[in-house]
């Protein structure tokens, strides 16, 4: 059997062990890999990758360069703006009181993750939250409520412990209230627990 990628819509890769139920909106290269599901009326943007066994449910909907590590899965309710990056295993979930006997469909909440963020391997998110843009959710963190712009959390629950900057660098604040990334020079402002670009 050949097991490299074949083009399953135009520009887009699939690996023949993955699964996807048409009709489905891909955009062009976007790639998805070994024993991935993705279910008929999902929406995905353009040159996004899906690595090993995630899931997209019928009414996610992902932006263009999602970078989703192996075992992701990308539930209803779920909303990935652009270039956001989904670490190995990392959970969202859509019902805040799961119970097997009581049907909750339609309780389910939107978890949005907006542009720039990177939520790391084994985290978890609660349902109805948002992750703002370029925020970093640390390696096995807790996400029980809405993460800021530029925020660094950490923890169980996760917890605000620093900043970081578009390009995934750690932001020093002065006594100014001013940081400049290390990696591409842009000075950022702190004001009212808050962080900004300049």
């Amino acid at each position: 059997m050949n097991l490299e990628l074949v083009e399953l819509l135009p520009g887009v890769l699939v690996h023949p062990t993955a699964v996807v139920d048409l009709p489905v909106t891909i955009g062009r290269g976007t790639r998805i890999w070994h024993f991935c599901h993705v279910m008929s009326g999902a929406t995905i943007g353009e040159d996004s990758s899906f690595g090993q066994g995630c899931f997209v449910a019928a009414t996610a909907i992902v932006g263009h360069r999602l970078k989703a590590q192996n075992n992701v899965s990308l539930y209803d309710g779920v909303v990935v703006e652009d270039d956001v990056f989904l670490g190995p295993s990392m959970v969202f979930t859509n019902v805040r009181n799961p119970r097997s006997a009581v049907p909750r469909r339609t309780e389910y909440r939107t978890t949005r993750v907006r542009s720039g963020a990177t939520i790391g391997a084994n985290a978890t998110i609660l349902p109805g939250l948002v992750v703002a843009e370029h925020a970093f959710v640390a390696a096995g963190a807790t996400v029980t409520r809405d993460v800021p712009a530029y925020a660094l959390v950490a923890g169980v629950p996760a917890r605000l412990i620093g900043w970081m900057s578009r390009h995934g660098e750690r932001l020093w604040f002065g006594p100014d209230g001013l940081a400049r990334c290390p990696a591409s020079g842009e000075t950022y402002v702190l004001a009212h627990d808050s962080v900004r670009l300049l």
